[in-house]
């Protein structure tokens, strides 16, 4: 579904992500698994449009794309949810669920739905009741995540881009967002899931590649990996000084 080949980004003389090389398929959640410094944020703002490569290429659906920012991506039917939870604060929970969902002349649904849709979007996931017309500043910042997904989900994504958002969640909307990723999945979908914890790579992944030093180490397929195989494939030299 999705393929980067000779992906690559340097800031100054920094590389930050070399030669990188990943099959995405469809219908599956595909975990991109690293420390610190490994190359993932970089690998997210470039599947987001935030950055452009230096040089590589992104095939969808075996057609190469060229886009010059977030905007082409979205239009291509990519969202991604970062892991720093942004919202507009000074307005409505329903006006951020529908941040962007419009077009510049025109809306994409009538004022009397919106609500609905904010909701319904809402009610797919959120365990945590959420009132709409709360300023999105006054709710926890748990809620502010939850309201951040509902804005990538209401546009129906077929590639969604989860970048650490599990981390602020309570244990239930943690788990029913667990859930939702299976069944986005199980519906052709693509879901792209960076996590440090270990317990959600086993659970949730379907394919998991390993970056270290912003190099591609391997991807490997559900029953092919063990967490002490993946926590070596990360940091090497630490597992050696470990033991």
């Amino acid at each position: 579904m999705l393929e980067i080949d000779d992906l690559s980004k340097r800031y100054g003389e920094t590389v930050a992500l070399s030669d990188a090389r990943i099959s995405f398929r469809a219908g599956t959640v595909h975990t991109i698994l690293g420390e610190n410094g490994s190359g993932k944020s970089t690998l997210v703002k470039l599947l987001s449009g935030i950055v452009q490569p230096d040089r590589g290429s992104v095939r969808l659906d075996g057609k190469l794309i060229r886009a010059n920012g977030p905007g082409d991506l979205r239009a291509l039917g990519f969202a991604t949810v970062f892991q720093e939870v942004l919202v507009a604060p000074d307005r409505t929970v329903a006006d951020n669920i529908l941040l962007g969902y419009d077009s510049l002349f025109r809306r994409a649904v009538a004022r009397n739905g919106r609500h609905a849709l904010a909701s319904e979007t809402l009610a797919a996931f959120a365990v945590t009741p959420i009132p709409l017309g709360v300023l999105a500043g006054d709710v926890p910042l748990a809620s502010q995540q939850l309201v951040v997904l509902a804005r990538a989900l209401v546009r129906k994504p077929r590639i969604l881009i989860l970048d650490e958002v599990t981390a602020a969640l309570d244990f239930a909307d943690r788990e029913s967002v667990f859930r939702l990723m299976r069944r986005l999945a199980e519906a052709g979908n693509l879901i792209i899931f960076i996590t440090h914890r270990m317990d959600e790579v086993m659970s949730l992944s379907d394919d998991v590649t390993v970056l270290r030093g912003g190099k591609v180490v391997t991807t490997l397929a559900r029953g092919g990996f063990e967490p002490e195989q993946l926590l070596a494939l990360m940091a090497p030299e630490r597992r050696s000084q470990e033991h």
